[in-house]
């Protein structure tokens, strides 16, 4: 339950649905407190249990919403089983990281309802795994996002625009790091960073807002003219689309998803991904051109004025909840037949992949060992990981 969009994204649909009289149980892998739900506004009134309490419930529909809970599905009494896609999350792990990554694939032949939010995913289970699958694209906040409203700062009018670094740091594809680098190259002056990671100061930055509650990015992202989010794995992301609302325009790599409503010169800038060359150039352009960063600006408050409300994105995965519902029972010997067959043909990888290379060994038992340390010393590693990530990162993009 900790801050990611991918959570953020449950959490809307989940009080949707509570609030048209489902009852919802959140069943939750992790560890959580009330300071864990506390970033969004919603959150704290879900009823969350932890996963094993909630494997002790009967259920009429269970939905799993990422690789690890497909595979506990088979472990809960329920009618029926869904999956809610918001990635082909292979793609979260490095290839060299190949039997994991089949592992995750193996989700995707369950014989159960399918909904994403990205016409990409949907045709990639279409076309890899012969799913059909509802898309029920991201909805927006217009409640909290919007031109109108508290900014942490005004926007700089007679001075270089304001950029926004947003991302979690110590997660490769997000490339949190290199855009504060490339931000820098390109001679951006005040920089700001929107992270979920427990971090306070980066050099050469401005100002860092860590861990922020969800009604308070708003403030943030009125006061910055340009985000730069250059990840380079997605579902559907949504800060871009977030300062959309708020008066922004965004630098972006050609991540799948984007094309769901970036449009590139007209409501933000798409750079092929790892042309980092190309990031530095367009941000020089913008930063010096107010033209031109005015005009992709305008382009982004049409695309959302356009945009569907939470409202209406999540009343669709309603439709989509009553049509699973509807469906015919699974028996649930067949999670358990295609887990087997999974995990089975996982470990043999495995095994095979471990004997090649004894690095990997090491490296498994440094994670290990690391996991077993006091949390504020964890948080303290954090921050200077974050802070290595700056100085030291390279140009390379993962």
């Amino acid at each position: 339950m900790a801050i990611s969009g991918g959570t953020y994204v449950i959490i809307q649909h989940a009080s949707y649905l509570r609030n048209h009289g489902y009852d919802v149980t959140l069943a939750v892998q992790e560890p959580f407190s009330a300071a864990t739900l506390s970033w969004h506004d919603e959150a704290p009134k879900l009823r969350c249990l932890p996963i094993e309490e909630a494997k002790q419930e009967s259920f009429d529909l269970v939905i799993a919403t990422w690789w690890k809970t497909a595979f506990e599905l088979g472990n809960f009494d329920a009618r029926r089983y869904g999956y809610f896609v918001q990635s082909i999350e292979s793609r979260f792990y490095p290839e060299s990281e190949g039997p994991l990554r089949a592992l995750v694939d193996a989700t995707y032949h369950f014989p159960i309802e399918y909904v994403t939010e990205a016409t990409w995913i949907q045709h990639y289970l279409k076309d890899d795994f012969n799913r059909d699958t509802t898309l029920v694209r991201n909805g927006i906040r217009k409640d909290v996002y919007s031109t109108l409203g508290l900014a942490s700062a005004l926007r700089p009018t007679d001075a270089q625009p304001r950029i926004l670094v947003e991302g979690h740091f110590g997660v490769s594809f997000k490339n949190t790091a290199l855009g504060v680098r490339l931000a820098r190259e390109a001679g951006a002056k005040d920089i700001w960073v929107l992270t979920g990671s427990p971090i306070k100061w980066l050099p050469g930055v401005s100002r860092v807002f860590s861990r922020v509650p969800m009604v308070k990015t708003a403030e943030i992202y009125r006061s910055c003219d340009i985000l730069i989010k250059l990840s380079t794995v997605e579902g559907m992301f949504g800060p871009p689309l977030e300062l959309f609302h708020c008066g922004g325009t965004a630098v972006v790599f050609d991540v799948s998803g984007h094309d769901e409503y970036i449009v590139n010169g007209e409501n933000a800038v798409v750079i092929s991904t790892g042309d980092t060359d190309g990031v530095v150039s367009v941000l020089k352009k913008l930063i010096n051109d107010r033209t031109e960063l005015l005009r992709l600006q305008e382009g982004a408050r049409k695309t959302a004025d356009n945009w569907p409300s939470w409202q209406d994105s999540s009343a669709l995965f309603c439709k989509w909840v009553e049509k699973s519902l509807g469906g015919p029972p699974m028996e649930k010997s067949v999670f358990t037949e295609l887990t087997v067959k999974a995990f089975n043909e996982y470990s043999d990888q495995e095994k095979q992949r471990l004997n090649t290379n004894r690095w990997v060994v090491r490296r498994h038992k440094l994670s290990a060992l690391a996991a077993r340390l006091p949390a504020s010393l964890k948080l303290r590693i954090k921050q200077l990981e974050a802070v290595g990530e700056v100085i030291f990162g390279g140009r390379e993009v993962r």
